[in-house]
C-alpha cells in the first residue's frame, strides 16, 4: 500500500529498522484514504442501481 519501489527505504545500507520505520513515517496514509474512499464509492454506486 506504500506505493514506493522495492528497496526505497530498505535498500538504503545502515538504516536501522526503526531509522526505516521513522523515514516511513505517516506516507502509507494517503493511500489507505484513496483505497476506502474508493471501497465507499463502489459501495454507494452499488446501493443507487439497486
Amino acid at each position: 500500500m506504500l506505493g514506493l519501489p522495492d528497496g526505497h527505504v530498505t535498500g538504503v545500507p545502515g538504516l536501522s529498522r526503526a531509522a526505516q520505520l521513522k523515514a516511513l513515517g505517516n506516507g502509507v496514509v494517503p493511500q489507505q484514504a484513496a483505497a476506502g474512499l474508493r471501497l465507499l464509492l463502489d459501495r454507494l454506486d452499488a446501493s443507487l442501481a439497486a
